[in-house]
């Protein structure tokens, strides 16, 4: 097995290392070198391409396409499908010269010099930074958001002999003099900015330009064909078929091609891609370098030899670890993290079998990390093999996470992978399931039964899975039976009812939707069919699902009239049609309209003979109002919205009593009714002389309590006691007494309870009139002449 430190070159005081990937990537025809090749993020995929203006990666792996007119094309799923959007602000007139882009957006360059960015592919905004001075831009590159101050986009352009910083408010001269620059790149944490000049010299300076941090001299006339940065620690340089590594301190290495090399920078190192190897090419981590580097003696080293030396059955073994026992942790933790920095496989097994090894010395280790690194790298080495061509660093799979490789293998349509893994680290599976499906149902040559039994064969009993998304892209397909069917399987009735009104299935959904006994949900279908349908149809439609239409009722009385008069019009529900211009009559201030309403609601009752006394109550309704018009007129007062009753007392009140006799004739209203209504009318205007004057008739229909009562309540108990001995006859024994009491007659009072020999009230009457008075003398005379 060839030695780790093998393919090691020394730049400065570290190390960086060239590890290969893959040969044989393309076909030797393809001619690479006539390519400009855009790579993605965290090992991602690879796109060539020739005359197009720009062509990036976004963070999600989705390809982004930008031509000269400005149009910018998003592939979401590496299978060709799209969205699609257009620059604007002058792009189209102008033409986009180039692009940059960055994990979430990118800016694009006009012949004019102007820069469109663009922050969210998801909601893409194009917005025009501000202006750059004229001039001829040599190189140019951005600094993402999430790195600068201002939290907006910062664009460097070469321009003359110095750089501009542009952003959404201004563009900044820095005032350099060592340009023009061919080429400008940032470092991936966006603190240092490596410039190249046409005299072959590399300057690296803080992205803030205040600091010169290093300066190298390629002495190369022929400019390169792209730098980029290596990491945060040194940049990278190619020429057609060379690379050089810069350091700090103008230190340098150098690598050689048969063929054109490509860059594609990543967060800690850069793929060198030619048309017959791709190599990764990164600093050597510092835990690498402590177990491997020649001659080191650290923990971690010696318990790598210890390891071996066990497996050739050398005592020495235990030397080495009685050498290295208080340090035995962190040689432990050493190896396990060193084994995560490696590509090759048996290196992997040898770190970790030295930590095992270690570990099973140690009374007392926590293994957790031993663990997930073991974890982390069996998915890591299931990736990068070769198929399926993911060569993700330890660093690069922790910044993307298990969940983001998940997706980028199921885009790859790496579906059993992705189910594995998924279900190795505990993760949900169901997007991969409906992934796959949907796919089945784009793709699948079988006719749409045997597709639709296959999904929901496979699909039985996952949890989550979305049958919706599944029949979405049937639908989409123009499979709309087959969406029918799979949309039968989703147990979620939110889910069903958009995509079947989508299929225009109207019915269906609003029967899906009443199942699922959400209200908002059949409001929402319902909605949707009164804007879609003639309301003839609508109301035939809802006819037959009594939930439905009482939903539609429920609305409309608060909502909509309108539509309530044509519902029960439809069903042909008279009452409650005339109930809705009963409503309406009331709510206008004006009579006449009152009385049309009032007049609408009796025609539809007219033809009816279960609406007689309905119909009646309306007509005497439309009466009354005009009677009270003719009373508003002639009386100048105002009895609009009293009932017939309330309008009566209010005639007696007001001295008409023959106006109110003939009104309560007019109406039939009852004896009783009457009599209560003027009583209580006579009572509230104190015409004591009418009471005195009503009190000689001989019977009442409403008995002669109440006139007591009332009259008393008013305040005349001299009034009011002339009506005792009229409504003593149907009163229980001794009801008078307490009757004549409440008058302050108690004289009265003892005579009623002499009658009735009740010898309890006449005391209480006796001392209720105080000592010496002729009360109480009176009553004690009748309480004597009792007794005898």
């Amino acid at each position: 097995m060839t030695i780790p430190t093998a393919d090691w070159e020394k730049v400065g005081d570290k190390f960086y290392r060239k590890t290969q990937l893959y040969t044989a990537l393309f076909d030797q025809d393809l001619e690479l070198e006539n390519y400009i090749v855009a790579g993605c993020s965290y090992a991602g995929a690879i796109a060539l391409y020739r005359s197009i203006k720009g062509l990036g990666w976004s963070e999600d792996e989705n390809l982004i396409v930008v031509t000269a007119d400005g149009t910018v094309r998003c592939y979401y799923d590496l299978q060709g499908d799209f969205t699609q959007f257009s620059l604007g602000n002058g792009a189209e007139e102008y033409g986009v010269e180039a692009c940059r882009f960055y994990g979430t957006g990118f800016v694009a360059l006009l012949s004019n010099n102007h820069l469109i960015s663009v922050s969210r592919y998801e909601e893409p905004r194009p917005k025009l930074l501000a202006v750059p001075p004229e001039g001829d831009v040599h190189s140019w590159t951005l600094i993402p958001p999430s790195y600068t101050l201002s939290r907006s986009v910062e664009v460097l352009l070469s321009i003359a002999n110095t750089v501009h910083v542009v952003d959404a408010a201004e563009s900044d001269d820095r005032l350099l003099d060592i340009g023009p620059f061919t080429h400008i790149s940032v470092s991936p944490n966006g603190r240092f900015v490596a410039l190249y000049t046409e005299t072959g010299k590399a300057y690296v300076i803080t992205s803030d330009f205040q600091s010169r941090l290093s300066e190298h001299d390629s002495k190369s006339k022929t400019p390169p064909k792209d730098v980029q940065w290596c990491g945060n620690d040194a940049v990278v340089i190619a020429w057609e078929d060379e690379v050089h590594v810069i350091g700090p301190n103008n230190a340098a290495a150098k690598y050689f091609y048969d063929g054109r090399v490509h860059l594609i920078a990543d967060y800690d190192g850069v793929r060198l891609i030619t048309n017959d190897v791709c190599d990764f090419l990164h600093k050597v981590p510092e835990v690498t370098d402590r177990v491997f580097r020649f001659g080191t003696e650290s923990p971690a080293s010696i318990l790598l030899d210890a390891v071996e030396q066990l497996e050739n059955e050398s005592p020495k073994s235990d030397d080495s670890i009685q050498l290295i026992r208080p340090n035995l942790v962190e040689a432990v933790d050493t190896c396990v993290k060193a084994a995560g920095q490696e590509f090759s496989i048996h290196w992997q097994k040898q770190l970790l079998k030295a930590a095992s090894f270690g570990k099973s010395v140690l009374d007392i280790y926590n293994s957790d990390d031993f663990v997930d690194m073991c974890q982390t790298l069996r998915v890591l080495n299931a990736v990068r093999f070769y198929e399926i061509g993911l060569p993700l660093s330890y660093e690069q799979y922790l910044r993307l996470t298990p969940e983001k490789l998940i997706r980028r293998l199921v885009n790859r349509q790496e579906y059993m992978l992705a189910l594995r893994i998924a279900t190795y680290l505990l993760l949900p599976t169901d997007h991969i399931y409906v992934h796959w499906a949907s796919q089945k149902v784009r793709l699948g040559s079988e006719d749409e039964e045997t597709i639709c039994r296959l999904i929901v064969e496979k699909l039985a009993g996952k949890r989550g899975v979305s049958f919706e998304e599944i029949a979405r892209a049937a639908h989409d397909e123009g499979r709309s039976r087959l969406a029918t069917e799979l949309l039968n399987h989703e147990l979620r009735a939110g889910k069903q009812v958009p995509l079947l009104l989508n299929m225009e299935e109207d019915e269906i959904a609003l029967d899906k939707a009443i199942e699922s006994g959400d209200s908002d949900l059949i409001y929402y279908v319902l909605l949707h069919l009164k804007k879609k349908l003639p309301l003839a149809s609508f109301f035939r439609v809802i006819s037959s699902r009594p939930v439905a239409t009482a939903l539609i009722e429920s609305s409309a009385q608060s909502d909509d009239v309108e539509l309530l008069k044509d519902l029960y019009y439809q069903d042909d529900r008279r009452i409650d049609g005339a109930g809705v211009f009963v409503q309406e009559a009331l709510k206008q201030l004006d009579l006449k309209t009152t009385c049309d309403k009032l007049a609408l609601a009796s025609n539809l009752l007219s033809d009816s003979k279960d609406t007689a006394f309905e119909l009646k109550a309306l007509q005497e309704a439309n009466q009354l109002l005009r009677i009270q018009e003719a009373f508003n007129r002639d009386l100048a007062d105002n009895f609009t919205g009293l009932s017939v009753n309330e309008t009566i007392f209010k005639l007696i009140k007001l001295g008409y009593m023959d106006r109110a006799t003939r009104m309560q004739n007019q109406f039939k209203v009852p004896e009783k009714t009457g009599w209560w209504i003027k009583l209580r009318a006579l009572v509230s205007k104190r015409d004591w002389a009418a009471l005195e004057e009503w009190s000689k008739t001989r019977k009442s229909p409403i008995g002669w309590e109440p006139f007591f009562a009332l009259i008393l309540s008013a305040g005349n108990p001299k009034l009011a006691s002339v009506f005792i001995p009229k409504a003593a006859p149907s009163m229980q024994p001794g009801d008078t007494v307490g009757m004549y009491e409440k008058c302050g007659m108690r004289v009265k009072a003892a005579e009623e309870a002499v009658k009735i020999r009740d010898l309890e009230s006449l005391e209480r009457l006796r001392n209720a009139a105080g000592v010496g008075t002729v009360e109480e003398r009176e009553i004690q005379k009748l309480a004597q002449d009792m007794k005898k």
